[in-house]
């Protein structure tokens, strides 16, 4: 009997998925443009690569007290509405930065509106990594996440550069924080059309009622703990990005070793995205990934040579394509980690399980900024990024060792674990 055809296009043959996608790529609009903008006057205004590592700390404070609660509510309220009231709370923080721009607030004001923002976040990120398994079946998953990378990939292409070009102008930050909120208003009135609902868990209820709020957290560590290959997929992406990030040092490279400007660090932030894009495009029309183990762990050693060349390179065209690269290879970890969360949680832990992830990824992002931005500043922005990529192979060495499981993964098997209804498909 002959295989069905795969099809690219599967996910986007649901309606509610098409307005997650929707949601996904104005989001990332206005939060690149905010990134650069951000990025730019901090370093402009302190020229202290610390001062964007403390953006880094301030961001994640939030989500490591706020995920047990942000995890719990996202397993027991519609999640729909969590999204949208954390998505108000950064159309309120962006104008707040906008006002402390504008007149030239304090930096301690501004720290103030991202610890701020940060809680929104924290809210926000695991409502939303879970909604996918509530507007489409589990067999389109992976398809699904390949598209919402996709989509992602574009807007961070889009936005850093047009962020960098208004900067540039006469309106500089304070525009790209004014735009930001227009986008998370956007996403609000997006967001209101999905119809889906995540299903109902009375036997999780009744058990759990009353249990303490740390205790979901509890709970959600748990099952990653007894799932070798998550916690595995998710130990990597943590010190991997932890050592081998480079997205907040780009401010200290565009103005100091390749004197680009601020049009140039917006053609630097957008170019990671180029790369990923064209690997999610690629992901998405191609059948599921053979050895998916393997390939992870490749992907992720390649980030760690290719920061090596970044940290070199005083070559502007080369930094661009060094990125690119480094793009299109962290999509492929990207793609194969939320595919392996959304393929081996049952629904009614996706929340807490996606909680735990975004401690992780929230973990390796905003406290690698932080890292990079205190080493930069004790030894310069070369060693940091060159070591950095180094200590990221060393990583990938060692779980692929200490991580069978991981390592001998072939292809996702799309276990249906919470019983629902597959969603209804809008060919219209």
């Amino acid at each position: 009997m002959s295989q069905p055809l795969h099809d690219p296009y599967h996910a986007l043959r649901f309606h509610d998925f098409r307005l997650v996608l929707l949601d996904d790529i104005v989001r990332s609009l206005g939060g690149q443009m905010m990134t650069v903008a951000l990025g730019w006057e901090i370093y402009d205004r302190t020229h202290a690569a610390l001062a964007l590592g403390l953006v880094g700390l301030v961001q994640f404070l939030p989500l490591l007290v706020l995920a047990p609660l942000a995890g719990h509510l996202a397993d027991r309220l519609k999640r729909t509405d969590i999204i949208i009231l954390a998505q108000l709370v950064g159309v309120l923080t962006s104008l707040g930065l906008a006002a402390v721009s504008y007149w030239h607030g304090s930096l301690v004001t501004l720290y103030g509106c991202l610890l701020v923002m940060g809680m929104g976040e924290a809210f926000h990120d695991p409502a939303a990594h879970a909604l996918p398994a509530n507007v489409i079946p589990a067999a389109v998953f992976e398809n699904a996440a390949s598209w919402l990378n996709s989509v992602g990939q574009l807007a961070s292409i889009v936005g850093p550069v047009v962020g960098g070009l208004i900067v540039a102008t006469r309106g500089g930050a304070t525009v790209a924080y004014l735009l930001n909120a227009v986008a998370g208003a956007t996403c609000i009135l997006v967001i209101s059309g999905i119809q889906a609902s995540p299903p109902w868990h009375p036997a999780l209820d009744q058990t759990e009622a009353g249990q303490a709020r740390r205790g979901a957290l509890r709970e959600g560590m748990r099952f990653v703990w007894r799932t070798p290959v998550l916690f595995a997929a998710f130990s990597l992406d943590l010190f991997a990005v932890l050592f081998g990030g480079v997205e907040t040092l780009l401010p200290v490279f565009a103005q100091d070793l390749l004197r680009v400007g601020p049009t140039g660090l917006g053609y630097l932030q957008a170019a990671p995205a180029v790369g990923a894009l064209g690997m999610a495009l690629f992901l998405a029309h191609r059948p599921r990934l053979q050895h998916a183990g393997l390939v992870f762990l490749a992907a992720v050693a390649g980030c760690g040579l290719v920061m090596i060349g970044f940290g070199l390179s005083r070559v502007f065209w080369l930094s661009l394509l060094l990125l690119g690269l480094f793009g299109a290879l962290d999509t492929i970890s990207m793609v194969v980690r939320e595919v392996l969360m959304l393929t081996s949680t049952p629904d009614a832990m996706r929340g807490r399980v996606a909680a735990i992830e975004g401690v992780f990824t929230s973990s390796s992002n905003q406290l690698g900024g932080l890292e990079s931005g205190v080493t930069t500043q004790l030894f310069g922005p070369v060693v940091s990024v060159v070591g950095g990529g180094i200590a990221t192979i060393v990583v990938v060495l060692m779980i692929a060792g200490l991580s069978p499981t991981l390592r001998q993964l072939r292809t996702f098997l799309a276990v249906e674990h919470s019983g629902q209804q597959p969603a209804h498909e809008d060919y219209g």
